[in-house]
Protein backbone atom coordinates (compact mmCIF):
# COMPACT_ATOMS: atom_id res chain seq x y z
CA UNK A 1 0.00 0.00 0.00
CA UNK A 2 0.90 3.71 -1.12
CA UNK A 3 1.93 5.54 2.20
CA UNK A 4 0.03 8.50 2.86
CA UNK A 5 1.96 12.07 2.22
CA UNK A 6 0.92 14.39 5.37
CA UNK A 7 1.09 18.18 5.16
CA UNK A 8 2.67 19.67 7.76
CA UNK A 9 2.84 23.09 8.55
CA UNK A 10 5.23 24.91 11.34
CA UNK A 11 7.35 21.60 10.70
CA UNK A 12 10.19 23.07 12.10
CA UNK A 13 9.14 24.47 15.51
CA UNK A 14 9.25 23.54 18.35
CA UNK A 15 6.04 21.09 18.26
CA UNK A 16 6.32 20.45 14.55
CA UNK A 17 10.03 19.05 14.70
CA UNK A 18 9.10 16.41 17.01
CA UNK A 19 5.77 15.62 15.62
CA UNK A 20 7.47 14.94 12.12
CA UNK A 21 9.80 12.49 13.72
CA UNK A 22 6.92 10.52 14.86
CA UNK A 23 4.79 10.40 11.46
CA UNK A 24 8.41 9.82 10.05
CA UNK A 25 8.95 6.95 11.99
CA UNK A 26 5.38 5.74 11.47
CA UNK A 27 5.79 5.89 8.14
CA UNK A 28 4.09 8.66 6.58
CA UNK A 29 5.63 10.74 3.64
CA UNK A 30 6.31 14.47 4.60
CA UNK A 31 5.77 17.23 2.96
CA UNK A 32 7.07 20.63 5.30
CA UNK A 33 5.69 24.14 5.07
CA UNK A 34 7.59 26.77 7.14
CA UNK A 35 8.42 30.00 6.63
CA UNK A 36 10.95 30.08 9.04
CA UNK A 37 9.94 33.23 11.06
CA UNK A 38 10.69 31.57 14.33
CA UNK A 39 12.50 28.53 13.90
CA UNK A 40 15.43 27.16 11.88
CA UNK A 41 15.95 25.13 9.02
CA UNK A 42 18.59 23.59 10.98
CA UNK A 43 16.19 21.56 13.06
CA UNK A 44 14.61 19.65 10.03
CA UNK A 45 18.19 18.66 8.89
CA UNK A 46 18.19 16.73 12.69
CA UNK A 47 14.42 15.48 12.16
CA UNK A 48 16.83 13.65 9.60
CA UNK A 49 19.44 12.77 11.33
CA UNK A 50 16.98 11.33 14.02
CA UNK A 51 14.88 9.18 11.25
CA UNK A 52 16.91 8.35 8.87
CA UNK A 53 14.18 9.52 6.58
CA UNK A 54 14.02 12.30 4.15
CA UNK A 55 10.76 15.02 2.55
CA UNK A 56 10.00 17.88 0.92
CA UNK A 57 10.81 21.48 2.46
CA UNK A 58 8.69 24.58 1.08
CA UNK A 59 9.71 27.68 2.67
CA UNK A 60 6.38 29.56 2.11
CA UNK A 61 4.22 31.38 4.11
CA UNK A 62 0.68 31.07 4.72
CA UNK A 63 -0.58 34.10 4.05
CA UNK A 64 0.62 33.63 0.12
CA UNK A 65 -2.59 31.63 -1.25
CA UNK A 66 -0.72 31.29 -4.74
CA UNK A 67 2.57 29.60 -2.52
CA UNK A 68 -0.22 27.43 -1.08
CA UNK A 69 -2.00 26.32 -4.27
CA UNK A 70 1.27 25.51 -5.89
CA UNK A 71 2.31 23.51 -3.32
CA UNK A 72 -0.99 21.37 -3.32
CA UNK A 73 -0.62 21.04 -7.56
CA UNK A 74 2.86 19.74 -7.08
CA UNK A 75 2.27 16.33 -4.90
CA UNK A 76 -0.96 14.56 -3.71
CA UNK A 77 -1.74 15.63 0.09
CA UNK A 78 -3.39 13.14 2.06
CA UNK A 79 -3.93 14.85 5.16
CA UNK A 80 -2.67 18.19 7.18
CA UNK A 81 -1.41 18.69 10.30
CA UNK A 82 -1.52 22.43 10.85
CA UNK A 83 1.09 23.72 13.37
CA UNK A 84 2.15 27.12 11.61
CA UNK A 85 0.97 30.45 13.87
CA UNK A 86 2.14 33.08 15.57
CA UNK A 87 2.13 31.91 19.35
CA UNK A 88 3.19 34.82 21.92
CA UNK A 89 0.85 35.98 24.31
CA UNK A 90 2.12 39.38 25.20
CA UNK A 91 3.25 40.08 21.63
CA UNK A 92 -0.25 39.50 20.68
CA UNK A 93 -1.48 41.97 22.82
CA UNK A 94 0.84 44.68 21.36
CA UNK A 95 0.16 43.78 17.42
CA UNK A 96 -3.01 41.92 17.40
CA UNK A 97 -3.46 42.63 13.53
CA UNK A 98 0.23 40.56 13.30
CA UNK A 99 -1.81 37.46 14.80
CA UNK A 100 -5.00 37.83 13.01
CA UNK A 101 -3.52 37.84 10.00
CA UNK A 102 -0.87 34.98 10.57
CA UNK A 103 -3.51 32.81 12.31
CA UNK A 104 -6.55 33.74 11.24
CA UNK A 105 -6.14 34.65 7.82
CA UNK A 106 -3.16 32.15 7.37
CA UNK A 107 -5.98 29.20 8.35
CA UNK A 108 -8.54 29.98 5.69
CA UNK A 109 -6.17 30.20 3.22
CA UNK A 110 -4.72 27.11 3.85
CA UNK A 111 -8.41 25.46 4.07
CA UNK A 112 -9.07 27.02 0.47
CA UNK A 113 -6.36 25.65 -1.14
CA UNK A 114 -7.33 22.42 0.55
CA UNK A 115 -10.58 22.69 -0.53
CA UNK A 116 -9.77 23.14 -3.98
CA UNK A 117 -7.14 19.99 -3.77
CA UNK A 118 -9.82 18.03 -2.60
CA UNK A 119 -7.93 17.63 0.51
CA UNK A 120 -10.17 17.66 3.32
CA UNK A 121 -8.69 16.24 6.98
CA UNK A 122 -6.76 18.29 9.06
CA UNK A 123 -5.69 18.37 12.83
CA UNK A 124 -5.21 21.85 13.91
CA UNK A 125 -3.17 22.88 16.64
CA UNK A 126 -4.91 24.36 19.29
CA UNK A 127 -4.53 25.62 22.95
CA UNK A 128 -5.57 25.90 26.24
CA UNK A 129 -6.15 29.38 25.95
CA UNK A 130 -9.14 29.22 24.44
CA UNK A 131 -10.72 28.28 27.56
CA UNK A 132 -10.51 31.37 29.18
CA UNK A 133 -10.87 32.51 32.66
CA UNK A 134 -13.33 30.99 34.47
CA UNK A 135 -13.37 27.22 34.45
CA UNK A 136 -12.75 25.04 36.98
CA UNK A 137 -9.89 22.70 36.52
CA UNK A 138 -10.00 19.74 35.46
CA UNK A 139 -10.59 21.44 32.14
CA UNK A 140 -13.53 19.77 29.75
CA UNK A 141 -14.07 19.73 25.94
CA UNK A 142 -17.56 20.97 26.35
CA UNK A 143 -16.75 23.68 28.40
CA UNK A 144 -17.39 27.23 26.95
CA UNK A 145 -14.71 29.11 25.39
CA UNK A 146 -13.58 32.55 26.58
CA UNK A 147 -10.03 33.67 25.47
CA UNK A 148 -8.46 36.78 27.39
CA UNK A 149 -5.73 37.89 24.45
CA UNK A 150 -5.31 38.03 20.98
CA UNK A 151 -3.20 35.02 20.54
CA UNK A 152 -6.38 33.23 22.55
CA UNK A 153 -8.57 34.60 20.17
CA UNK A 154 -6.95 33.74 16.87
CA UNK A 155 -7.54 29.87 18.19
CA UNK A 156 -10.75 30.26 19.17
CA UNK A 157 -11.57 31.83 15.70
CA UNK A 158 -9.77 29.54 14.04
CA UNK A 159 -11.60 26.61 15.69
CA UNK A 160 -15.37 27.98 14.84
CA UNK A 161 -13.82 28.33 11.46
CA UNK A 162 -12.82 24.42 11.21
CA UNK A 163 -15.89 23.54 12.81
CA UNK A 164 -18.45 25.80 10.53
CA UNK A 165 -16.25 24.08 7.79
CA UNK A 166 -17.38 20.83 9.25
CA UNK A 167 -21.02 21.72 9.76
CA UNK A 168 -21.10 22.99 6.14
CA UNK A 169 -19.63 19.37 4.18
CA UNK A 170 -19.91 15.98 5.66
CA UNK A 171 -16.51 14.75 3.91
CA UNK A 172 -14.38 17.22 6.44
CA UNK A 173 -12.25 15.39 9.06
CA UNK A 174 -11.26 17.83 11.54
CA UNK A 175 -9.41 17.01 14.53
CA UNK A 176 -8.67 20.64 17.26
CA UNK A 177 -5.88 19.51 20.14
CA UNK A 178 -5.76 21.70 22.25
CA UNK A 179 -2.37 21.18 24.61
CA UNK A 180 -1.31 22.47 27.62
CA UNK A 181 2.23 23.18 28.79
CA UNK A 182 4.66 21.47 26.25
CA UNK A 183 7.88 21.26 28.00
CA UNK A 184 10.86 18.63 27.64
CA UNK A 185 12.48 17.49 24.59
CA UNK A 186 13.79 14.40 22.01
CA UNK A 187 15.35 12.22 23.93
CA UNK A 188 18.35 12.21 21.33
CA UNK A 189 18.90 15.99 22.25
CA UNK A 190 18.52 17.39 18.61
CA UNK A 191 15.50 18.86 18.35
CA UNK A 192 14.11 21.05 21.81
CA UNK A 193 12.44 24.31 22.34
CA UNK A 194 14.99 27.03 20.81
CA UNK A 195 13.12 30.52 21.09
CA UNK A 196 15.29 33.47 19.85
CA UNK A 197 15.98 36.36 22.90
CA UNK A 198 14.59 35.80 26.03
CA UNK A 199 12.11 33.04 26.66
CA UNK A 200 8.83 33.19 26.84
CA UNK A 201 8.28 30.00 28.19
CA UNK A 202 9.57 28.79 31.78
CA UNK A 203 11.57 25.65 30.40
CA UNK A 204 13.85 27.25 28.09
CA UNK A 205 14.00 30.25 30.71
CA UNK A 206 15.07 27.63 33.46
CA UNK A 207 18.08 25.59 31.14
CA UNK A 208 19.39 29.30 30.05
CA UNK A 209 20.00 29.57 33.63
CA UNK A 210 20.97 26.62 34.66
CA UNK A 211 23.68 27.00 31.80
CA UNK A 212 24.57 30.38 33.01
CA UNK A 213 23.03 31.98 30.35
CA UNK A 214 21.02 34.25 31.95
CA UNK A 215 21.41 35.15 35.69
CA UNK A 216 18.25 34.18 37.59
CA UNK A 217 14.88 32.86 36.84
CA UNK A 218 11.62 35.48 37.07
CA UNK A 219 8.63 33.79 38.48
CA UNK A 220 5.48 36.15 37.94
CA UNK A 221 3.60 35.83 41.07
CA UNK A 222 4.28 33.74 44.58
CA UNK A 223 0.41 34.79 45.95
CA UNK A 224 -1.70 32.53 44.01
CA UNK A 225 -3.65 30.41 46.00
CA UNK A 226 -2.31 27.04 45.22
CA UNK A 227 -0.10 24.99 47.78
CA UNK A 228 3.06 27.13 47.27
CA UNK A 229 1.45 30.50 45.92
CA UNK A 230 3.09 30.04 42.61
CA UNK A 231 1.07 29.12 39.51
CA UNK A 232 0.12 25.82 38.70
CA UNK A 233 0.24 24.42 35.05
CA UNK A 234 -0.05 20.88 33.47
CA UNK A 235 3.38 20.16 32.15
CA UNK A 236 3.11 17.69 29.40
CA UNK A 237 6.22 16.25 27.43
CA UNK A 238 6.70 17.78 23.66
CA UNK A 239 7.00 14.19 22.68
CA UNK A 240 3.65 13.02 24.31
CA UNK A 241 2.14 15.81 22.44
CA UNK A 242 3.79 14.78 18.93
CA UNK A 243 2.57 11.09 19.53
CA UNK A 244 -0.46 12.67 20.31
CA UNK A 245 -0.89 14.11 16.86
CA UNK A 246 -0.03 10.78 15.61
CA UNK A 247 -3.31 9.36 17.28
CA UNK A 248 -5.43 12.41 16.19
CA UNK A 249 -4.43 12.24 12.28
CA UNK A 250 -5.33 8.16 12.81
CA UNK A 251 -8.20 9.60 14.35
CA UNK A 252 -9.10 11.57 11.28
CA UNK A 253 -8.21 8.67 8.43
CA UNK A 254 -10.94 6.77 10.25
CA UNK A 255 -13.98 9.28 11.10
CA UNK A 256 -15.70 12.39 9.53
CA UNK A 257 -16.94 15.71 11.31
CA UNK A 258 -15.27 17.54 14.21
CA UNK A 259 -13.86 16.65 17.73
CA UNK A 260 -11.86 18.78 20.08
CA UNK A 261 -9.52 17.10 22.81
CA UNK A 262 -7.44 17.50 25.44
CA UNK A 263 -3.57 16.63 25.28
CA UNK A 264 -2.30 16.95 28.93
CA UNK A 265 -1.32 14.81 31.62
CA UNK A 266 -4.11 15.62 33.98
CA UNK A 267 -1.79 16.72 36.68
CA UNK A 268 -1.02 19.92 38.34
CA UNK A 269 2.38 21.12 38.97
CA UNK A 270 3.74 24.49 40.23
CA UNK A 271 6.50 27.18 39.03
CA UNK A 272 8.66 26.25 42.11
CA UNK A 273 7.70 22.33 41.89
CA UNK A 274 8.98 22.28 38.10
CA UNK A 275 12.24 24.28 39.42
CA UNK A 276 12.88 21.85 42.39
CA UNK A 277 12.10 18.92 39.46
CA UNK A 278 14.46 20.50 37.14
CA UNK A 279 17.34 20.76 40.25
CA UNK A 280 16.71 16.89 41.11
CA UNK A 281 17.36 15.84 37.86
CA UNK A 282 20.55 18.50 36.22
CA UNK A 283 21.96 18.81 39.52
CA UNK A 284 22.08 22.66 39.18
CA UNK A 285 20.56 25.20 41.71
CA UNK A 286 18.04 27.64 39.91
CA UNK A 287 18.50 30.84 41.08
CA UNK A 288 15.06 32.49 40.87
CA UNK A 289 13.41 36.12 42.25
CA UNK A 290 9.54 35.98 42.69
CA UNK A 291 7.83 39.19 41.18
CA UNK A 292 4.28 40.36 40.51
CA UNK A 293 2.06 38.53 38.68
CA UNK A 294 1.56 38.81 35.07
CA UNK A 295 -1.64 40.26 33.70
CA UNK A 296 -3.85 37.55 32.45
CA UNK A 297 -2.02 34.45 34.22
CA UNK A 298 -4.50 32.19 36.09
CA UNK A 299 -4.04 30.53 39.33
CA UNK A 300 -4.02 27.18 38.23
CA UNK A 301 -5.53 24.90 35.27
CA UNK A 302 -4.74 21.59 34.24
CA UNK A 303 -6.54 19.10 31.81
CA UNK A 304 -9.15 16.57 31.88
CA UNK A 305 -7.90 13.61 28.81
CA UNK A 306 -10.58 10.56 29.77
CA UNK A 307 -11.72 11.84 26.13
CA UNK A 308 -8.31 11.63 24.43
CA UNK A 309 -7.20 8.05 26.51
CA UNK A 310 -11.02 7.11 25.55
CA UNK A 311 -11.45 8.10 21.92
CA UNK A 312 -7.81 8.79 20.05
CA UNK A 313 -5.95 5.54 22.57
CA UNK A 314 -3.72 8.19 23.65
CA UNK A 315 -1.97 8.93 27.32
CA UNK A 316 0.75 10.55 28.13
CA UNK A 317 4.02 8.57 29.35
CA UNK A 318 6.53 10.60 30.23
CA UNK A 319 7.19 11.84 34.20
CA UNK A 320 8.40 15.24 35.44
CA UNK A 321 11.81 14.26 35.74
CA UNK A 322 12.08 13.08 32.35
CA UNK A 323 10.77 16.07 31.30
CA UNK A 324 13.44 18.30 32.77
CA UNK A 325 16.26 15.41 31.95
CA UNK A 326 15.49 16.25 28.15
CA UNK A 327 15.08 19.59 28.36
CA UNK A 328 18.70 19.95 29.66
CA UNK A 329 20.46 17.36 27.27
CA UNK A 330 19.27 19.46 25.08
CA UNK A 331 20.41 22.69 26.65
CA UNK A 332 24.07 20.62 27.34
CA UNK A 333 24.16 19.56 23.42
CA UNK A 334 23.09 22.67 21.86
CA UNK A 335 25.31 25.18 23.78
CA UNK A 336 28.69 22.17 24.34
CA UNK A 337 27.93 21.96 27.85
Amino acid sequence: MTPKTVLVTGGAGYIGSHACVELLNAGYELSILDNFSNSEPEMLTRVKQITNRSFKTFNADLRDEKALDNLFAASRIDAVIHFAALKAVGESVLHPLKYYETNVTGTINLLKAMQKADCCKIVFSSSATVYGLNNPSPYLEDYPLNAVNPYGSTKVMAERILLDLAASDPMWSIVLLRYFNPIGAHPSGLIGEKPSGIPNNIMPYITAVASGRLPELKIFGGDYQTADGTGVRDYIHVVDIAKGHLAALEYAFLHTGAEAFNLGTGKGTSVLELVHAFEQASGCSIPYKITSRRQGDLAAYYADTNKANLHLGWQAQHSLINMCKDAWRFEQLEHGL
